[in-house]
Parts: structure tokens; C-alpha cells; sequence
């Protein structure tokens, strides 16, 4: 009797064993697959990064570097690509075009994506091979609508100051990039978006865009250098005015008032503004090696 409970007591325990391994085992494979997932979108980034980089061993680790960069940019797994970054070839080599993908938030400035910005700016100023910049944005009707505010609403106030500060940075330095840059506007420049716009040397935008400084309908003023930058471009009393009334113009009087070098009619693609930028940026090309910064 007692070798016969002897014998039960170790089936039940080499259950119990059994049961533990395969779980551990279980849990093994789910981590196993996970990490599997992970490296075959890795590789899917790093495959996507090579067909756009320049032939060159040392500018195609580059720039295959900071394209994989841009994706584990604080974006969790499934999100979207935020900022865009490509490098253009052929008889485009030399431009670089950055477009800011927020489809849902209609391309609204959040942390995430000016900590990208700032980081891609980093890169390309010491990359000698860069020419032009182009910024654009990726999503039909829109270049940018300004900061979010919704994930401005759930800050800190020491939070929202430190990002003020930091997207200020930020678009100081695309001012100061030592290469052309284009702002092709294929649709609303609102707010921040318009101060993004002002830092870049030349403007287009369709007929249909929609641009202007609106911060004083909320009882604040821009904050990222548009104070400064419109009435450089079109005078300080018509600036004010602007600001004061927080009026939003067309592509037509935004051409009119000098605020925009170039003004298209938008095409079916809804990147009219973009071509005009492309074919601009490549007219800088047999000319530009750096732009001088006063």
C-alpha cells in the first residue's frame, strides 16, 4: 500500500512537473515569435532605408542609420511613421525631403516629432552631400496645423514650457541649416505650422492652402519665432495686423503680401506645392554647396 501512494504522489508530482514545463515552454515560444515579429519589421525598415540611400558604402550606413532612427523614434510598435525622411536620387541626388505623417491629428506638432525633427536637423548639417531640404507634408490638404494641443492639454506647465522651448529650437535650426530649404504648404499652415514655414528660406503653396498666426484666438501668442519672422518677410505693420486679428489667408494673398515666393493651383495628387518645390530645389542644385548664415 505504501509503495502504491508512493507510486501516486509521484505521478500526481510528475504532473504537476510536466505541466510547469510546458508552460514555461509555451511562454518561451510566445517570446520567441514576438522577437521573430520584431526583427522581421526591423529588416523590413532597414530593406526599405537601403533602396533609398546613396550607392556609397559610408553614406549608405549612414543614411540607412538615421532612417531606421526615425522609426524607433519613440513610436510604439503598429504606430505611425511620423516624420518621413528620404534621400533623393538620380537627378534629384542631393535633396532631402521630410514629411511629417499625423494623419489623425492633421500633422499637429507633439513632442515626439519635434525630438525627431531636431534629431534629423543634427544629421544633416554635417552631411555634405545634402543640397536642399525640402519639408512637406504627407498627408492630403493639410501641412500642418499647428502644436497639439490636446497632448498639451495633459502637460505640466513646467512640461508645456520646456516643449515651447524646445520646438522654438527647433525651428531655429531649420533656419539655420547651411542648405536651402523649401516649405511646400499643399494645404493648412496654421500656428506653428506657418512659424515651421517662415524658418524655411522659400515657400509655396497652392491656391487653396490656408495660412496664418491664429495663437491670439486662444489668448496666447506664437511662441516659435513668428513674431520675429513675419515682419521680416512682409513688413511690421501688415505683420501685426496678422497677428492682432489672427487672420488666415489663401495661397493667392498670402503671394500677394510676399509671404510665399510661389503660388500653384493644386493638382489631382494634391501635391502641386511639393512639384514646385522639387523643381526649385533642383534649379539650386549646380549652384548650392552651403548657404551663408548672416
Amino acid at each position: 500500500g505504501t509503495e502504491a501512494r508512493g507510486g501516486e504522489g509521484a505521478a500526481r508530482l510528475g504532473a504537476r512537473a510536466c505541466k510547469q514545463v510546458m508552460a514555461v515552454a509555451a511562454s518561451a515560444v510566445s517570446v520567441a515569435l514576438s522577437l521573430l515579429q520584431r526583427r522581421g519589421s526591423l529588416a523590413a525598415v532597414a530593406a526599405s532605408a537601403t533602396l533609398s540611400c546613396a550607392s556609397s558604402p559610408s553614406s549608405l550606413a549612414r543614411r540607412c542609420w538615421l532612417a531606421v532612427r526615425r522609426y524607433s523614434s519613440e513610436a510604439k510598435a503598429g504606430e505611425e511613421e511620423e516624420l518621413r525622411v528620404r534621400y533623393l536620387d538620380d537627378e534629384h541626388k542631393g535633396i532631402v525631403v521630410l514629411g511629417i505623417n499625423r494623419a489623425h491629428s492633421k500633422n499637429a506638432l507633439n513632442k515626439n516629432v519635434i525630438k525627431t525633427i531636431s534629431k534629423v536637423l543634427e544629421a544633416l548639417k554635417s552631411d555634405k552631400k545634402v543640397r536642399t531640404v525640402i519639408f512637406r507634408s504627407e498627408v492630403p490638404g493639410v501641412f500642418c496645423a499647428g502644436a497639439d494641443l490636446k497632448e498639451r492639454s495633459k502637460m505640466h506647465s513646467s512640461e508645456v514650457s520646456s516643449f515651447v522651448s524646445r520646438a522654438r529650437t527647433t525651428i531655429n535650426d531649420i533656419a539655420n541649416l547651411p542648405v536651402p530649404t523649401i516649405a511646400a504648404i499643399d494645404g493648412i499652415a496654421l500656428g506653428g505650422g506657418l512659424e515651421l514655414a517662415l524658418a524655411c528660406d522659400i515657400r509655396v503653396a497652392v491656391t487653396s492652402a490656408k495660412m496664418g498666426l491664429v495663437e491670439t484666438k486662444l489668448a496666447i501668442i506664437p511662441g516659435a519665432g513668428g513674431t520675429q519672422r513675419l515682419p521680416r518677410i512682409i513688413g511690421v505693420s501688415l505683420a501685426k495686423e496678422l497677428i492682432f486679428s489672427a487672420r488666415v489667408v489663401d495661397g493667392n494673398e498670402a503671394k500677394s503680401i510676399g509671404l510665399i515666393n510661389h503660388v500653384v493651383e493644386q493638382n489631382e495628387a494634391g501635391d502641386a506645392a511639393y512639384r514646385r518645390a522639387l523643381a526649385l530645389a533642383r534649379e539650386f542644385l549646380p549652384q548650392v554647396q552651403v548657404k551663408s548664415v548672416s
